[in-house]
């Protein structure tokens, strides 16, 4: 999850990340983590070559490291494929700050790593009918990706969000192999809502209006309280307006703050960052015009084959699936969620599954769905250097295991493209179709899997956070999807049904 950058508007008490980190334990870095730029929540580099690590390399490290086919297998999407239902002819469009140099090259060794489906304009593909397509679009300019010079606060690295592109790009592409990807990067950070977020919706609307893609995912986001004001923040949705006009689904990650989010990152580099001493939520995650994804840890087998039913193992590193045996999720400590304090409850939420966390008719509850997100039960990932060998948010060109709500967005943006390739076009706010079926008993059982253990408490006690319950609850949503029954009841919800 990228960690936004706006003015905020009161200064509230804060909590700095280093000390609750070191408190609470909840999160932990394989790698210093770039303060003054975007960044993961976590990542851990496992192997310098093109071959993937063992999964034993994995558990050395405490951590269970998913493949594309367990991950498949852990979410039921072998049906799906088996039915040749996997994207083809949709688009995902994936926003991200300056792209990567280096991010056909860096597919195609992933693609060749788990044997994946080609794709047109991935390094050393020839392109071949019927063949999907990785295009990259900047329309404000592509500056190289080379570290800024001098002794400034990085906000402008260009290499900043190297990781953050090849896990949007790659694990999309896991999930939603026969479809198009485009991935559209924007020449600026986040920073105080001068730059960042203005140019970001104005290339998502671009996407809309020019009909470029039917999903859009966004692993980006920022305190509702760092607005100046609401005000501020409202006038960015155009692109969610007409994007649900134009029957495009829009996706964001929760954040990875946990019940609160991050105050502001100083234009001096001494301040390492700090949160806010309440809890809140991030937009765009918030909007009620955006589907918003939440965290798990995901406690099934890593080594499985796409087509192994999901099988919960809790003998295998981390603690976390240790200590609780025989449960297949658990909502992660760093997931966000709770409720609006800009956007009142949408009419969609009004009815929850029973059991549910209730809503305030006052808010909005975030998040509506979750993924696995905890990186110490993370997705595999290539990434490399740019050309010239310097600069980067890694150490090392290689294989990295890598978390954060940032890894929910993408590939639920695959399961949709998968929905619309069912649909025959684009489904768009999906969101009034998540909550019928979860209105209804039978259909909830069926296409999700409730999340009803673990807390987004990461900065507790200082800021509480919410238990995962039965239900809807402020850390999980409604679930996480059991794809092969969700996707075509989705379709049917979106249409009535």
């Amino acid at each position: 999850m990228k960690r936004g950058i706006l003015v905020t508007g009161a200064l509230a008490c804060l909590v700095t990340v280093a000390a609750v980190l070191a408190a609470t334990g909840g999160k932990t870095t394989g790698a210093a983590m770039p303060v003054l730029h975007s960044a993961l929540d976590d990542y851990q580099l496992l192997g310098t070559g093109t071959t993937p690590p063992s999964e034993s390399a994995c558990f050395n490290v405490n951590r269970r490291c998913f493949t594309p086919q367990s991950m498949r297998s852990a979410y039921n999407l072998a049906p799906l494929y088996a039915n040749n239902k996997d994207g083809h002819g949709q688009t995902i469009a994936i926003i991200d700050s300056y792209g990567s140099d280096t991010m056909a090259h860096d597919l195609h060794v992933f693609d060749q790593a788990f044997n994946l489906q080609p794709m047109c304009g991935e390094e050393g593909v020839t392109c071949a009918a019927g063949m999907p397509t990785f295009s990259q679009l900047d329309l404000q300019g592509s500056p190289a990706t080379k570290p800024q010079p001098g002794h400034g606060t990085g906000l402008e690295n260009k290499t900043g969000w190297a990781l953050e592109v090849v896990l949007d790009v790659e694990w999309a592409h896991s999930i939603a192999p026969g479809a198009n990807i485009l991935l559209v990067h924007t020449p600026t950070a986040e920073t105080l809502g001068v730059q960042g977020f203005p140019q970001m919706m104005k290339a998502e609307d671009y996407v809309v209006q020019n009909h470029l893609a039917t999903v859009i995912s966004q692993s980006f986001g920022s305190s509702e309280s760092a607005f100046g004001s609401s005000a501020s923040l409202l006038n960015l949705r155009n692109a969610f307006v007409d994007a649900a006009a134009n029957n495009v689904t829009v996706l964001a990650s929760s954040g990875d703050f946990g019940s609160t989010n991050e105050f502001k990152q100083s234009l001096l580099p001494a301040d390492p960052g700090a949160v806010f001493q309440f809890p809140n939520v991030g937009w765009p995650a918030s909007d009620p015009l955006v589907t918003s994804v939440g965290g798990t840890y995901l406690c099934t087998n890593p080594t499985a084959a796409q087509t192994d039913p999901r099988t919960v193992d809790s003998k295998d590193p981390p603690g976390k699936c240790k200590a609780n045996v025989s449960v297949a999720e658990i909502g992660w400590i760093a997931a966000g969620g709770g409720f609006s304090s800009v956007f009142a409850r949408p009419s969609y939420q009004n009815t929850l599954p029973g059991g549910s966390t209730p809503i305030p008719a006052a808010t909005r509850g975030v998040p509506d769905v979750a993924y696995q997100a905890s990186s110490t039960t993370g997705d595999l990932v290539y990434v490399s250097l740019p050309p010239d060998g310097s600069g980067s948010n890694v150490a090392s060109s290689g294989w990295y295991v890598i978390g954060g709500t940032s890894a929910g967005s993408p590939q639920w943006a695959g399961l949709v493209a998968i929905a619309d390739q069912i649909n025959g076009g684009g489904l768009g706010l999906i969101n009034p179709a998540l909550y019928k079926i979860g209105a209804n008993p039978s259909r909830y059982a069926a296409d999700f899997f409730d999340v009803t253990t673990g807390n987004n408490g990461l900065y507790a006690p200082a800021v509480p956070g919410y238990p995962a319950t039965t239900g809807w609850d402020p850390v999980t949503g409604l679930g996480t999807p059991n794809a092969a029954n969700f996707l075509p009841d989705l379709v049917a919800a979106v249409k009535g049904n």
